[in-house]
């Protein structure tokens, strides 16, 4: 019986489109002609769908995706979150040159003090003399020597005969100086970087493992951004979320000419996590697959190794309330803070999502976004551990 439901419904379906299908090009009734379509097609460009299967065009100039700024009649809720409820830890600190001067640590230290951020850990990939220096810097400070720790940086090219010696022993040394990890390990790696031999350096390559190995022996975290959004990779066509972002940014697009594909990148990434269980390892960005919590909860169940930030894609987070709450529970203890670009008055709106139950608000980078955000309401005994007791618990060298 459901089986010949389906069928006449189908059979209903046809006769109403080929019954629509002769006003093709007609006048509708408020606008201008009408263009039909079949079932299961898009609306030719100029164009959207009035009616089931009908297609206008408006009769005024459409705006640009740039100007059309409509002002929202939703009356809600509004909670703005000035400061964290917690102290945070900022796991992905990019201080943008504030740690070289007492000048730029009180700049930074006044800002942090502004939105509650106890601690911030920067990581601009840093290595050998430029380490040392930011180090002195905050050590000299009476006011942020306690509020700012580094990451060790690690230079991947030419990769090849007496690379690895190399590189643990200058890891070793700039641990041994007082950095407290790992990072940020740029997209670079896998993307870019080159083997010595001219070869792409996968981010499996086993030439890197004694690396990883000296990161478990060590007992310190590797924080890694693999690739960029998947939307990235893709053509850039109006069906790509991303169009806005990569019209005003060429510099973010990778043709498959050039680089690797999206899912190669993950495989590797991958691959890497998998073959250093004993390594932990944070993927920035939540991986890049807060669109896909899912894919990105499997991940996490399947290697508990693994951690993950949420820097920069709160516009994935705040746009799926329920399953990021939900996500953001089963996993509280894999998922630390992080914000990325050091902008002070950005770092509101992750309050607001994470402690909040605000509705239909708008991101703060629109072409990041062109959709709302809500909020998550996530407990405090799971706000605490993403705001600093998980960013604690895996990294020894944060003070207390």
């Amino acid at each position: 019986m459901h089986g010949k439901s389906v069928i006449a419904g189908v059979s209903i379906l046809s006769i109403l489109a080929g019954a629509t299908s002769a006003q093709t090009g007609r006048p509708g009734r408020r606008g201008g002609p009408v263009t039909t379509i079949q079932q299961g097609e898009t609306c030719p460009a100029g164009t959207t769908e009035v009616r089931p299967r009908s297609c206008m065009a408006p009769d005024l100039p459409a705006p640009s995706i740039l100007d059309y700024r409509p002002r929202s009649t939703l009356v809600t809720a509004v909670h703005l979150v000035r400061r964290a409820k917690y102290p945070a830890i900022d796991f992905h600190g990019h201080p943008e040159g504030l740690l070289d001067s007492s000048e730029g640590l009180a700049t930074l230290g006044a800002a942090l003090d502004s939105l509650n951020v106890r601690l911030m850990v920067a990581a601009d990939n840093l290595s050998s003399a430029r380490l040392q220096r930011a180090l002195a810097a905050i050590r000299a400070s009476p006011r942020m020597k306690d509020r700012v720790r580094v990451l060790a940086g690690i230079d991947f090219r030419n990769v090849g005969p007496g690379w690895a010696e190399k590189a643990v022993a200058q890891l070793q040394s700039d641990l041994a100086a007082g950095a407290v990890g790992v990072g940020e390990i740029s997209k670079s790696f896998g993307l870019t970087i080159k083997k010595a031999d001219g070869s792409r350096l996968r981010l499996d390559d086993p030439e890197l493992d004694p690396v990883w190995d000296a990161c478990a022996r060590l007992g310190v975290p590797v924080f890694i951004h693999t690739a960029d959004p998947e939307q990235f990779f893709e053509p850039i066509d109006y069906a790509n979320e991303r169009w806005l972002e990569l019209a005003l940014f060429p510099g973010r697009r990778y043709p498959p000419d050039r680089y690797p594909r999206f899912e190669e990148l993950m495989t590797e990434r991958d691959n890497l996590f998998r073959k250093h269980p004993k390594t932990t390892f944070v993927a920035a960005h939540l991986g890049w697959q807060a669109n896909d919590l899912g894919r990105l909860g499997k991940l996490l169940t399947e290697m508990p190794n693994v951690y993950t930030e949420v820097g920069a894609v709160l516009y994935d987070i705040g746009r799926q309330p329920r399953a990021a709450h939900d996500f953001f529970v089963r996993f509280q203890d894999r998922i630390l803070f992080g914000k990325d670009s050091f902008q002070p008055e950005e770092y509101p709106f992750y309050w607001r999502v994470f402690e909040t139950r605000d509705e239909y608000f708008d991101y703060y980078r629109g072409y990041h976004a062109f959709w709302k955000l809500y909020g998550i309401d996530l407990p405090d005994s799971v706000l605490k551990k993403v705001y600093y007791e998980n960013a604690l618990r895996i990294t020894r060298g944060l003070p207390k």
